[in-house]
């Protein structure tokens, strides 16, 4: 259903997206998971047509996105990272006027309108102006409004960005019941472990490369062992003493040094007995895409809330401010 060349993006000198290729079968639920700045909405713009690649080639249902744009983008449907939304009109007139756009007969409008709006259950609020509504309604409504043309092709950039726990919940069990009835296919970009976690398969994406591309279960299988986790007095002591004294390799980041290690629980015991260090909080685990983004980068995924554009500015402001 697509199928991804040696895609590639430059921007004032800058790859945002470094070449990348893939395919994604009819159905499957693909996932780009990564920091901001990665190049993950950079190359949903580029899968989408709305920007033209410096590099590479690409195929969404069949169409090439540079000789057959227009096929393209009746081929698929999109949810916008930012609301997109015209919140002064009703849920009913914003679809209404997608249907407009994409040309639905007059005659089965209404209709399509009904069964998008009963799907994300919004059929009672059609009346009512979009700016009344929760964040998690709007997603909702935007979620409709992609899948009123009937898309091969459904493309979610960050979808559940900025809900609760459980709008997140409710948004991914619309989008697996859209799976199974529809058989439509579904690419997202997330920094969420948990919307990942719902993926086929997921290609890990920094600094504009593909540096995995799996299934969770066998990205997951890369960090080998349990996770023990630590906090202590002195990190730098304690790593030093966890490499000389055990032969571990070690991790740092925000959350304290973190290091694989085979039955972690019966571990713990012997470490804090014998430890030069007072440990001051210590945690077991099984692995995480976070622990494997963490072993495939050395760091944990980054959280910042700019766009591809904006970090590749920071990153040639940094690069000018070392000259």
């Amino acid at each position: 259903m697509i199928r991804v060349e040696d895609l590639a993006k430059n921007f004032n000198g800058l790859w945002a997206v470094a070449g990348v290729s893939f395919s994604v079968s009819e159905g499957e639920i693909f996932g780009f998971l990564g920091p901001n700045g990665a190049g993950k909405t950079t190359t949903i713009k580029m899968l989408c047509t709305l920007l033209r690649p410096s590099r590479g080639q690409a195929w969404i249902s069949g169409f090439d996105v540079l000789k057959a744009p227009t096929d393209v983008r009746r081929s698929i449907g999109i949810i916008f990272q930012d609301p997109s939304l015209d919140d002064r009109l009703t849920a009913y007139e914003n679809l209404k006027f997608h249907a407009i756009i994409y040309k639905i007969p007059r005659r089965e409008r209404n209709e399509r309108i009904d069964q998008v709006l009963e799907m994300v259950e919004l059929e009672d609020r059609r009346t009512s102006l979009v700016r009344t509504f929760s964040g998690g309604m709007k997603r909702r409504l935007e979620i409709a409004r992609g899948l009123l043309h009937a898309p091969k092709v459904l493309f979610l950039d960050e979808p559940t960005l900025g809900l609760d726990p459980q709008t997140r919940t409710r948004i991914w069990d619309y989008l697996h019941t859209l799976r199974r009835t529809k058989n439509i296919t579904l690419f997202l970009t997330t920094l969420y472990m948990d919307d990942a976690e719902n993926c086929d398969r997921i290609a890990v994406i920094d600094y504009g490369k593909i540096i995995a591309l799996d299934t969770p279960d066998n990205l997951k299988r890369m960090v080998k062992g349990d996770i023990v986790t630590l906090r202590t007095e002195n990190d730098d002591l304690a790593q030093k003493e966890l490499g000389e004294k055990y032969r571990i390799t070690v991790q740092r980041d925000s959350r304290g040094l973190h290091f694989e290690m085979d039955n972690g629980e019966e571990f713990v015991p012997t470490l804090v007995k014998n430890a030069e260090v007072t440990i001051t909080a210590v945690s077991v685990r099984r692995p995480t895409l976070d622990d494997v983004f963490l072993k495939l980068t050395g760091r944990e995924i980054r959280s910042e809330t700019a766009s591809d554009k904006d970090q590749l500015r920071l990153r040639v402001r940094r690069i000018r401010g070392m000259r």
